[in-house]
């Protein structure tokens, strides 16, 4: 379960990247949602954050671009807890030179517990989620995967009591 907040107010931190193919995608949908976006923290990915403060006339922070380690940047901010929210327009279509830093990115968002959206569908519903202004990024230490069958035997118990 999410942490409820009562305030609703409180500034989110989202993460916004576009592959190449789908950086038109993103913009339009970040321009539809500006004035939500607005209430929150910014994160991008080079190109696609230059783009966005461009586009929208709102901060962004920039990390390097995807390939250039900008993924794993942010990945790194997922694991720190300093990032609440994915938005990751990838191309499912088109190869991706660095498809190991992509698939590690997602893979630290599941870990931690962090929404992720794929598309805009998916952006849509997390924004206009009425547990958007509740969640809290790496608010879930993630499984001890050292911990092995111990790890497993604390579950067990746990879900015996």
């Amino acid at each position: 379960m999410y942490q409820i907040r009562s305030d609703s107010t409180v500034r989110r931190k989202i993460a916004l990247i576009a592959h190449d193919n789908q950086k038109l995608e993103l913009l339009e949908w970040a321009r539809w949602n500006r004035d939500l976006l607005a209430s929150h923290e910014l994160f991008a990915t080079g190109t696609t954050g230059r783009l966005l403060e461009a586009e929208l006339e709102l901060d962004v922070e920039c990390f390097q671009s995807g390939p250039l380690g900008g993924d794993q940047q942010i990945g790194s901010r997922i694991a720190e807890g300093a990032i609440d929210c994915l938005v990751f327009f990838w191309d499912p279509l088109a190869p991706q030179p660095h498809d190991p830093d992509v698939k590690a990115l997602l893979r630290i968002a599941v870990v931690w517990n962090i929404p992720v959206a794929c598309n805009r569908a998916s952006a849509d519903y997390m924004v206009s989620s009425p547990l958007m202004p509740n969640i809290t990024g790496g608010s879930y230490p993630p499984p001890d995967c050292c911990g092995g069958s111990e790890h497993f035997l604390k579950l067990s118990s746990a879900a015996a009591a």
